[in-house]
């Protein structure tokens, strides 16, 4: 027999609790201040560099490219717009400064439902504020302010309020695993944050090219778990694939007759375990080239041919 566990009281494991999140709010909030453009509307953002390097949502700073990010200890820095990319509804902004707080991008492929998730941003102009709860799904769909869906979404119960956009979702190791970006008004404890690979990515994107560019095949899709039936005989060594739920009249996947509800399972022989792997797949380089899809459609295995086109600006 096991060594029984040691019990462990109501209080002893709130106590954990509450320290995890004290502690996480003390070592990143310092890097989470008020994003501000015109002295008008307001959002939150996140320091990632010393030299001010910036992420927050495309939607706070929307068409401005002059911000000024308050920090919590008092400093106002003056900065601009790098770059935003509305079909992630993320922005970077370089501001003014040295030797700034900072916080540090997690791997959000490492999350899982039921992780401790730790809010911090300035809801409704009330600055530093943190909130707590779990991530309560991953691989969520969420329409972008482009009208285009973000892939590969955390959804929270950790509470947010407007002002929290941009502000940063942190797991209890202090990692930032992903950026506020929405909520529904009127329901309860639904809110979602775009993940922090997805940031990693825009990041890289518009530190090089001033913009993101990427491949189009012209889908919506979710999560979904496979049978191992299914992985066996697909030889994809993957439990999860990408259901569509929408296909773009007179994209390429249209044009190579995908349809609605077809499950994507590899792309060129990779395994596409979901969006977000998806939407990683679909990178400049693949601007232009042939792929082969493999699909599930209706309990049958087929593969696709499909030409990816540029995404379409706006």
């Amino acid at each position: 027999m096991g060594t029984p566990l040691p019990l462990q009281t109501d209080e002893h494991l709130l106590d954990a609790y509450s320290l995890t999140v004290s502690d996480v709010a003390e070592a990143v909030g310092p890097a989470v201040g008020m994003v501000t453009t015109d002295g008008k509307g307001h959002g939150s953002g996140v320091v990632i560099s010393q030299d001010g390097l910036v992420v927050t949502n495309s939607h706070v700073v929307g068409k401005n490219r002059d911000v000024l990010l308050a920090l919590p200890d008092g400093h106002r820095l003056a900065g601009r717009v790098l770059g935003a990319d509305p079909d992630t509804d993320l922005a970077i902004l370089k501001v003014d400064g040295t030797a700034l707080p900072i916080a540090t991008l997690g791997d959000s492929a490492s999350l899982k439902r039921g992780h401790i998730a730790i809010a911090i941003g300035n809801p409704l102009g009330f600055e530093s504020t943190v909130t707590a709860g779990v991530i309560s799904a991953l691989g969520r769909s969420l329409r972008s302010p482009s009208g285009r869906p973000i892939e590969d979404v955390i959804q929270t119960d950790a509470a947010l309020n407007p002002g929290n956009s941009g502000g940063a979702l942190v797991s209890s190791l202090g990692e930032v695993v992903g950026i506020s970006t929405a909520m529904i008004a009127g329901a309860q404890g639904i809110c979602f944050a775009v993940a922090s690979n997805t940031v990693k990515l825009v990041l890289g994107e518009i530190l090089q090219h001033g913009a993101v560019r990427r491949a189009y095949l012209g889908v919506a899709a979710d999560t979904v778990n496979l049978p191992r039936r299914v992985a066996d005989a697909a030889h994809i060594g993957s439990r999860s694939a990408a259901v569509l739920h929408s296909v773009i009249s007179g994209g390429p996947a249209d044009r190579a007759g995908i349809r609605e509800g077809d499950v994507l399972l590899a792309l060129d022989g990779r395994p596409v375990e979901g969006p977000g792997p998806l939407l990683r797949m679909l990178t400049a380089d693949a601007i232009g080239r042939q792929v082969r899809l493999q699909i599930l459609r209706q309990g049958r295995l087929i593969e696709l041919d499909v030409v990816l086109t540029q995404r379409p600006a706006g």
